[in-house]
């Protein structure tokens, strides 16, 4: 598969730097960076995205996760591998996430058990590192951006 955009450097520098402060606003958030690579890798599994469940995957093990949660995220409900307050940030990117598919979309159900286990910074950084995802997984389905590349 060859990325169709021949030079990624060619978007305006504002582009990068709101994608930056995005970014930073997540991390101000206050949610493990394990947690944000498990959300990061589940969402860019349901969006097929090769080039972010890569990226995913890589920012998993620099933060410390194991092979196995990053291995079994895609079976979150039935792997033993995850806690109560990882199964509803991951309840929330699926909701969140599988709005074209029929689903139910987030229902007061998945929201309030991330308000059980986070706060409003907390899933405030949640919502954004989903939607950043969602984001993402699109511009790199349009541009077929392959697994192991790296932006820049």
């Amino acid at each position: 598969m060859e990325n169709r955009l021949k030079d990624k450097n060619a978007a305006s520098p504002d582009v990068w730097t709101a994608v930056r402060h995005l970014h930073q606003a997540i991390a101000a958030g206050g949610v493990d960076p394990q947690l944000l690579a498990l959300v990061h890798l589940r969402v860019s599994q349901i969006n097929g995205c090769s080039a972010c469940v890569y990226a995913a995957v890589a920012a998993g093990k620099k933060a410390g996760d194991t092979d196995e949660r990053l291995h079994n995220v895609a079976a979150w409900r039935e792997a033993p591998f995850y806690t109560d307050a990882e199964r509803a940030a991951l309840a929330l990117a699926e909701g969140a996430t599988r709005l074209q598919d029929g689903a139910p979309g987030v229902t007061d159900e998945i929201w309030d058990e991330a308000n059980a286990h986070f706060t409003e910074e907390e899933i405030g950084a949640l919502n954004l590192e989903i939607a950043m995802t969602n984001f993402f997984n699109r511009i790199n389905r349009t541009i077929k951006e392959p697994a192991g590349k790296t932006w820049g």
